[in-house]
């Protein structure tokens, strides 16, 4: 003997589906809005206006022909690797701006100490996770920018 499919079957399985729907959809909502920290921009009007003088920086701090590492030591602090064309700079300053991505933890700004051989190493540390990096050497005047994400 086989059952009817009644109104009453087809009233549930509506209301359980929509009701996954929701849940789902509520969940993710709030995942959303509790993991975002903030703007990623003040005004992206005056940004995209700053754009093509950006472009023209890296332009001319490619031109410079200096390289510049950035890695992760042990105990959390930055060490940075700064050469140019021909030889390690070494009477270089550098600093950097360490931000976590999400806006979860406040910028912090790291002084660096040389090591010699154009190598630096920061005074403070950062603790382990994702950060992101915008690094800042100058030496004769001159001066490289790097962001760099740090994982």
């Amino acid at each position: 003997m086989t059952r009817k499919f009644t109104g009453r079957h087809i009233a549930a399985i509506l209301v359980t589906f929509f009701g996954v729907v929701m849940a789902v959809n509520f969940t993710m909502a709030y995942l959303a809005s509790s993991t975002f920290g903030g703007l990623v921009v003040k005004n992206s009007y005056v940004a995209s206006q700053k754009f093509n003088g950006w472009l023209e920086q890296a332009r001319a701090e490619k031109a410079l022909g200096w390289s510049l590492e950035l890695n992760r030591a042990e105990g959390g602090q930055l060490r940075a690797a700064l050469r140019s064309a021909d030889a390690p700079l070494v009477d270089a300053t550098v600093f950097a701006l360490v931000r976590h991505p999400l806006g979860r933890a406040p910028e912090q700004r790291l002084e660096f100490r040389a090591l010699g051989e154009g190598r630096y190493e920061s005074v403070g540390a950062i603790p382990a996770g994702r950060w992101i990096v915008h690094l800042r050497a100058s030496a004769h005047g001159r001066e490289i920018n790097r962001v760099v994400d740090l994982s």
